[in-house]
């Protein structure tokens, strides 16, 4: 798809190139559009992008990318690009985040559910015919801490304070109070925050800074009787010290929807462990997550073609 004088040429890398081509085309039709869904044709054609519109950041072909003025990413992380980032120069990067916050907030929060009720106990249970009477505390005894507080972050904290849980957050910036949030800890006030949570969910940005960053020491700073749910990045969280803790009941359990690797390795221990729930790191996927998306990605182009501040414009020295 083309223009006779094109205002920019867009190149699309995604499956789904066709479709967003053409509606793309239909919106902005002084705009060059490139479908590129495949590495063979990005490769062909990167070199004539001013804008690319991908999933991940075709590292690999940077030093070819000489036009390149602006990667809009349809993925709400931007990993893919931080190995470069002190070479892109004034390339503006921008996501897709906010659209994910309320499906990652169902997830979180069915899965405080489900540990606070041990639901894989009572499904092995009701498997085995067992009838077994315990007591719970209901979640609104609870206290859920956050660590990262950005727009996935606060839909957390909104939907756990509507339970009525107390909620505390850490985050960088801790000088402008933080909506449904009861108190805030700065980013190097973790090992104070973690000794207070019932559950302790991640849903920070993946960063060189914050690789590791829960590792055995901060583990060991959580309550034996705590949860950990990650919907962060694998490597956030170093997954042998987690394990560890895990199989010597030092941490009560987790529900882990990202991994060092992913999938993890058939001989990982966490397939098997009781106190575990795995899932396939599908907490953000959203049902038409494409037409979704392109709601921010068309608003963008229309402000690029105006010379109008994009939305969700990325830090790249901090990674978000």
């Amino acid at each position: 798809m083309s223009s006779e004088n094109p205002a920019l040429t867009l190149v699309v890398n995604h499956d789904k190139a066709e479709l967003l081509a053409h509606v793309l085309g239909e919106r902005f039709p002084q705009v060059r559009i490139i479908v590129a869904p495949d590495s063979e044709r990005l490769d062909r054609y990167i070199g004539e992008a001013e804008v690319l519109l991908a999933y991940h950041f075709p590292v690999e072909l940077y030093g070819r990318a000489r036009k390149l003025r602006w990667f809009q990413s349809l993925s709400a992380g931007i990993d893919s690009m931080l190995s470069i980032r002190d070479r892109v120069g004034d390339i503006i990067v921008t996501n897709v985040r906010g659209m994910q916050g309320g499906l990652i907030a169902d997830y979180v929060m069915g899965g405080v559910t489900m540990l606070n009720w041990n639901i894989r106990q009572l499904l092995k249970e009701q498997a085995e015919r067992k009838w077994i009477h315990r007591s719970v505390a209901p979640l609104a005894d609870k206290t859920l801490g956050i660590v990262g507080l950005g727009s996935i972050g606060t839909s957390i904290a909104r939907r756990a304070k509507s339970a009525g849980m107390i909620v505390f957050a850490a985050k960088r910036d801790i000088s402008v109070p933080a909506e449904s949030v009861d108190r805030l800890f700065g980013s190097d006030q973790l090992k104070e925050l973690l000794p207070l949570c019932d559950f302790v969910v991640l849903a920070l940005p993946a960063t060189p800074e914050t690789v590791g960053l829960i590792g055995a020491d901060e583990i060991a700073c959580m309550r034996r009787d705590a949860f950990l749910i990650n919907i962060a990045r694998g490597s956030v969280v170093v997954e042998s010290e987690l394990i560890r803790a895990l199989q010597a009941c030092s941490l009560a359990g987790a529900m882990l929807d990202v991994f060092e690797r992913e999938p993890p390795p058939q001989d990982s221990p966490l397939w098997n462990m009781p106190n575990v729930i795995m899932t396939p790191h599908i907490s953000g996927i959203l049902t038409h997550y494409v037409e979704r998306a392109f709601d921010i990605v068309t608003e963008n182009v229309d402000r690029y073609l105006k010379g109008l501040p994009l939305r969700n414009v990325i830090d790249l020295r901090r990674g978000y």
